[in-house]
């Protein structure tokens, strides 16, 4: 046992030992519902590394004890999908699971679309990619999506005192348990990462677990990269971070590392897409241009001549100015419909396509911008509860503070801008 990994040992084998995901797995939740009936469709779990998308798949085929086959996007192509769809083919009930589903391409995902159709083999793929974007149309329409979230601190430390308690290697050790601050921030919300890290520790020969010892082991053991899961969003977080701190040749080294470890294309081109409009926005629009005719030409081109143009979307937004302002409103903009629900409409600003609603007042007193001066009419645009309310402020560079220059002679103090 003690050649197997801790992670391995703790896996689960029905849904009372899961730990997290309880929006999915809870009693009364959809998919419990749906495995406790026997009933389980097609589909697709998407969450990041760790959180128990593997283990969702073998509990499932364990609680219907049907016929299970594995397969991974990485090292399976077309012919190996076919061979498993004609064994299942005499078989009743079979689930094929797929891990990192999104690596599949086209025709790998077409091949599978027959067998789910006729339901052949119920499909469980596992994505840490959105589907909406690397599962195709066809096949995702003939999916349940389920979304899995990454383990919340205190069920890490559950995963821990679990893993000390009922491991049938740890439990025989003396283990005192100090502190958990360390293993629960480098997990980065990762199960797995969080138990292999917990086994490491142990296996240092150290029975008093500390914050400096987890430390001390985890610089020790860190890979170089690993796509799968350990590495890799350690990875990508130093390359964003790169960006965001103006430093090209820090985004550039990171980039390299995500390269060499044979990183996806497009799951790098869509961090720096997210990254043009989260951390640069309206500081310097062309940097999103530039993101999407990435995004664009790298997913047409591929690798090894993408590196180049990875190379020139990076260093440009590294050496971008920089602002979280656009960001920053759509978060106060969702807080406020979280914390105030369903404002209504104030009735100047509704659409009145009819009579009734003419006489209802609808759109009465809306006044036509263009037709003021400078295309310009002082009006209210937020509901009453929210009038006055700032949610965009320009950041302090100059293309925004042109913006604020812009709305402050426009709105004559109203925002503060």
């Amino acid at each position: 046992m003690n050649h197997i990994p801790l992670a391995e040992r703790m896996r689960p084998t029905n849904l009372d030992e899961v730990v997290g995901q309880e929006h999915i797995t809870g009693k009364g939740s959809i998919l419990r519902t749906a495995i406790e009936q026997g009933i389980v469709p097609s589909m697709i779990l998407w969450g990041p590394p760790g959180v128990g998308k593997t283990t969702l798949a073998n509990v499932i085929t364990q609680t219907l004890s049907v016929p299970y086959f594995q397969l991974s996007a990485i090292s399976s192509g077309v012919k190996e999908v076919r061979e498993v769809i004609e064994q299942a083919k005499s078989l009743t009930g079979a689930v094929l699971f797929i891990d990192e589903i999104h690596r599949f391409n086209k025709s790998q995902q077409d091949a599978l679309l027959g067998a789910v159709e006729k339901g052949i083999i119920r499909l469980i793929g596992a994505t840490t990619e959105n589907p909406s974007f690397e599962v195709n149309s066809a096949l995702l329409s003939r999916c349940q999506v389920y979304v899995l979230k990454a383990l919340e601190n205190k069920q890490l430390i559950q995963l821990i005192n679990d893993a000390l308690t009922n491991d049938i290697v740890l439990k025989t050790l003396k283990i005192e348990l100090k502190e958990t601050e360390a293993l629960v921030n480098i997990s980065g919300g990762d199960g797995r990462k969080l138990l292999n890290l917990l086994d490491l520790v142990v296996q240092s020969g150290q029975l008093v677990i500390t914050d400096e010892l987890v430390m001390k082991v985890a610089q020790q053991k860190i890979a170089l990269y690993d796509k799968s899961g350990e590495q890799h969003y350690d990875i990508v977080s130093a390359f964003i971070k790169s960006m965001r701190g103006s430093d090209p040749n820090g985004a550039v080294y990171w980039l390299a590392r995500m390269i060499e470890g044979g990183e996806d294309v497009k799951f790098i081109a869509r961090r720096m897409l997210i990254f043009a409009s989260e951390d640069i926005g309206n500081a310097n629009p062309n940097a999103l241009l530039l993101a999407n005719a990435t995004f664009d030409a790298v997913s047409k081109i591929g690798y090894p001549e993408s590196r180049i143009i990875l190379s020139q979307c990076a260093t440009y937004l590294a050496s971008s100015a920089k602002s979280n302002a656009a960001y920053e409103a759509i978060a106060k903009a969702l807080q406020a419909v979280q914390q105030l629900g369903d404002l209504s409409v104030p009735l100047h600003l509704r659409n009145a396509p009819t009579k009734l609603m003419k006489n209802m007042d609808y759109g009465k007193n809306y006044q036509y911008s263009h037709l003021g001066e400078g295309n310009f009419i002082e009006q209210e645009y937020l509901p009453t509860p929210l009038i006055n309310t700032p949610f965009y402020t320009p950041g302090n560079n100059a293309r925004e503070n042109e913006l604020r220059k812009f709305l402050k002679d426009r709105w004559k103090g109203k925002y503060n801008y």
